[in-house]
């Protein structure tokens, strides 16, 4: 190991390991059993940033060669606690806390955001981190040979078709309105590699299906944002869904997939994508209309972030919203709640054609037509460079990594999607 750890980290470390053993199981606590333990990972953790302050860089180059390994988030944070014991939960502890409701957990994943902070926080080793999960994930590559024969996706959560030119990706969890888990991320992803590394496909389209559930039945839903029973039941992660959504598929949106295959003019395939909005787009629905390049909405729709009543940090909403609305009408959204409905002014900062539900389709086709020009990919990423910084994205995904990792294990969290998950949608 070419970068030891300090002894008194190890030490802090230790005492935190010594007393979640002693303790009884996070439920049974009481107050001052609460507290101490409190106190003793704030130390660790404290001595943790400490550390990752100085050593960030070093500590990468060491799991990945030097750089020349390119290890996803996932692969990043397992090297890490096997190579650095007490800068990371080892596997163990992440598994056991994975299987207690998100009331009931250590809160681990604290330790995995303080590290990712400090990472995408160099300007070294953060930018390798984004190009590496910019790669195609091994389940696309394993499948695009099948796809671009068929042009067919069919997943648990997405549906995607290959039709004259442009991939019409539809999100499918009917039960519970797209509403968005770790199994959806990683469909997702799949799907928009696919349509990336598809030398057929020209523009992407994503749309949400029609539903079974009993008040939405038949009509077709965008998303309903983060699936908050999955969150109450400690079943969605910070790496697995919370920073492998942005930095992955929602990313690849933005910026294309990295792959060796590009031309010698640009590291990325990019395309062009179109959102077609019906019903709603809350929470993380609404995050990804921030980065599609022509977004399409019914006349009975609205969008909303309601990051405040839930408690959590919207994803990378709070850097990209304001950038097209303004800073107050994001403050409006983000803090304050507000739903914006398609019809109203202020929709069109965000919504680029309003239509009749009955119009949609022929709506689709129109911008995938006007978007299926040559030139469009070259000016997309003109505008993409000028409007979102990649060192700007990356210093707040940075920071992200902990806030998130923080409002997770917020008192006021729990609580509310404790309620939100018993209501249901």
């Amino acid at each position: 190991m070419t970068v030891p750890l300090w002894p008194e980290l190890r030490q802090a470390a230790h005492r935190v390991d010594e007393l979640v053993a002693e303790l009884p199981d996070p439920g049974a606590r009481g107050p001052e059993e609460r507290a101490e333990l409190a106190a003793a990972k704030d130390t660790a953790r404290a001595m943790r940033t400490r550390y990752l302050h100085t050593h960030a860089d070093a500590v990468y180059d060491h799991l990945t060669s030097g750089g020349a390994d390119e290890l996803r988030i996932a692969e990043l944070v397992g090297a890490a606690a096997a190579a650095f014991p007490a800068l990371l939960p080892t596997a163990g502890q992440l598994a056991a806390d994975r299987a207690r409701r998100q009331a009931d957990k250590e809160g681990y994943e604290i330790d995995q955001g303080i590290f990712l902070r400090a990472v995408l926080g160099s300007p070294r080793s953060g930018p390798h981190l984004l190009d590496a999960m910019l790669r195609p994930t091994p389940r696309a590559l394993r499948l695009l040979p099948e796809f671009t024969r068929t042009g067919v996706l069919e997943t648990t959560s997405v549906r995607m078709e290959r039709r004259d030119g442009a991939a019409y990706l539809t999100m499918c969890r009917d039960d519970c309105l797209n509403a968005e888990d770790e199994q959806q991320v990683e469909d997702m992803e799949t799907a928009v590699d696919l349509a990336l590394l598809d030398p057929e496909v020209r523009v992407g389209v994503v749309r949400g299906g029609p539903m079974s559930h009993p008040r939405y039945r038949g009509r077709r839903v965008f998303s309903a944002g983060i699936n908050l029973k999955s969150l109450h039941a400690g079943a969605i992660s910070l790496v697995g869904f919370l920073l492998r959504r942005e930095l992955g598929y929602l990313h690849k949106l933005v910026r294309g997939v990295r792959t060796d295959t590009a031309p010698w003019h640009s590291p990325t395939v990019e395309k062009p994508w179109v959102a077609a909005v019906e019903t709603f787009a809350i929470g993380g629905g609404t995050q990804l209309l921030l980065v599609f390049d022509h977004v399409l909405a019914a006349s009975d729709a609205y969008l909303s972030l309601p990051a405040a009543r839930e408690g959590i940090v919207p994803g990378a909403a709070n850097f990209r919203l304001g950038r097209h609305t303004g800073p107050r009408i994001s403050r409006q959204v983000i803090l304050g709640g507000r739903r914006i409905r398609a019809t109203e002014p202020d929709a069109r900062l965000l919504i680029d054609e309003v239509v009749e539900p009955e119009e949609m389709d022929t709506a689709v086709a129109g911008a995938v037509e006007r978007l299926g020009g040559p030139a469009v990919v070259p000016n997309r990423r003109m505008l993409g460079g000028a409007e979102e910084p990649v060192g700007e994205f990356r210093r707040y995904m940075a920071e992200f990594a902990l806030q998130q990792a923080l409002r997770l294990y917020g008192e006021d969290v729990i609580g509310k999607v404790g309620r939100f998950a018993g209501r249901g949608a």
